[in-house]
């Protein structure tokens, strides 16, 4: 069930009415939980009992931080084997089968032959979501960030509210679960900012993400036979793909949790005009980066062990951010890359950057400009089908050179630059706070018109989300 799909609006007219007609907050609650098993079995009925299994292990696992404190040991026994749980949950279905034939191919280097042995498993979607946000609900209940639910109703609700369920944004668990202890109510509601951000993320997603898709599957499906403008083109548009497409998603998400009187944190904040690698990761994806900072990078060790030490928990932090993403090599590169990037970076800054002044407005460009090729460059192992095409469009990207005589449509270059200037107007009047902040009468005529001019070009059939194959 998508966000942008008629049933989705139907679903939610029917949740959005039956929360606000009721007036307990148990119930409300009740009906929330409900919605949201019915929306996650709406994919596939089938994988209701795993996310059902991992929020008893998560309730049980959070009733462990109670006991008393001469079982110190055994509440951290209980909270190992209730990360050790999810991870395995995660780790059987999302990386079963590319370790087995990673395991039989390099077999085959060292000249054995063993059996081809793969369980074929499906992926449920937004399983790499809901048990991080397992983990986060185990893992602060025993720092004492938050104290342990009772009720197992609270724990099924966090783990499953629809709005975040698939697709993100992460929900840290002492953000989300203390709105859950009091009734929320109609008054602290901003309709209108909610409003406003749901349209805007359709917009990103239907409009502009959907139909810039079909140009580059052109470029990522046969990328020999294009010239290499046309290649850079394509890999520009998949830049611009994935962000329209999850932060378009996140914004709905917001919007939805909004409207139903629940606060979820910004999970984008223009992240290509990042000056560096460091900031890009402080505006993108927000809700994972900071997830692996607190629960990763950090118990690693952090900086705190001397710079070498400080490199290693980066590499290793990102490298197993990109895993994260899933069970290839390619999201292995893409990881290293990003951790390449931020190693190089503390160096400078340790070696270099603090013995000169900065160098203005010109240093800031020029550093917007290196982050966003960077992160462009890394973006072709995220998207490209195998490692030989990464490698392939990645020489073109960086050589400017091609063998192929096709090209893309010449509207296409403008249409970037349109963008490009778009995400820096956006982000620097607040355009998407300005809309929500109208008044009554010009919000509507402005709302009206924009769902009007979106309407016009929201293609034929709806693609599913990028971040719901994660």
């Amino acid at each position: 069930m998508l966000f942008v799909e008629a049933r989705f609006f139907l679903f939610f007219a029917v949740v959005f009415g039956l929360v606000w007609a009721l007036r307990s907050n148990l119930w409300r609650k009740r009906v929330l939980t409900a919605a949201s098993y019915v929306f996650y079995g709406a994919w596939d009925w089938r994988f209701l009992g795993l996310i059902l299994m991992v929020t008893i292990v998560s309730y049980l696992v959070g009733n462990a931080a109670t006991w008393p404190s001469e079982q110190t040991k055994k509440r951290k026994w209980a909270l190992g084997i209730g990360i050790v749980f999810s991870l395995s949950v995660l780790g059987l279905f999302k990386y079963f089968n590319f370790f087995a034939d990673s395991f039989v191919d390099f077999a085959g280097l060292m000249g054995l032959t063993p059996g081809h042995v793969t369980l074929n498993l499906v992926l449920p979607v937004g399983i790499s979501f809901y048990t991080f946000q397992a983990i986060s609900y185990m893992v602060d209940v025993h720092r004492g960030v938050i104290a342990a639910k009772r009720s197992f109703l609270d724990v099924a609700f966090y783990i499953a509210f629809f709005p975040q369920l698939v697709a993100g944004p992460i929900v840290r668990a002492s953000d989300f679960i203390p709105q859950m202890d009091t009734a929320r109510r109609w008054a602290d509601v901003n309709v209108q900012a909610c409003i406003a951000l749901f349209l805007v993320g359709f917009f990103k997603k239907a409009c502009v993400s959907d139909n810039i898709a079909p140009y580059v599957d052109l470029i990522f499906n046969d990328p020999s036979a294009y010239t290499a403008s046309s290649v850079i083109a394509g890999v520009l548009l998949y830049g611009i793909q994935i962000y329209c497409d999850f932060s378009g998603y996140s914004d709905m998400a917001i919007a939805c949790a909004g409207l139903l009187g629940y606060r979820f944190a910004a999970n984008f904040n223009s992240p290509y005009l990042s000056p560096d690698i460091q900031v890009f990761w402080r505006r993108w994806h927000i809700s994972l980066s900071s997830w692996l900072r607190d629960y990763l990078y950090i118990p690693l060790g952090g900086n705190r062990k001397g710079n070498m030490r400080r490199d290693v928990n980066l590499m290793t932090t990102m490298v197993l951010g990109g895993l994260w993403h899933g069970a290839s090599f390619n999201f292995v590169i893409w990881g290293f890359l990003h951790g390449l990037a931020l190693m190089v970076e503390r160096t400078w800054s340790d070696l270099v950057a603090k013995r000169f002044k900065p160098m203005g407005a010109i240093g800031l460009i020029l550093g917007m400009a290196l982050t966003f090729y960077w992160v462009n460059l890394a973006w072709i192992f995220f998207r490209a089908p195998t490692l030989e095409e990464s490698l392939a469009i990645a020489r073109t990207y960086v050589t400017f050179s091609s063998e192929g005589t096709d090209v893309l449509p010449a509207i296409v270059w403008p249409f970037i630059i349109a963008i490009a200037a778009l995400h820096a107007i956006s982000y620097r009047f607040k355009l998407g706070e300005a809309l929500g902040k109208l008044p009554a009468t010009p919000f509507a005529l402005a709302t009206g018109a924009l769902t009007a001019i979106a309407l016009a070009f929201v293609p034929l059939g709806y693609r599913p989300f990028i971040y719901f194959q994660f």
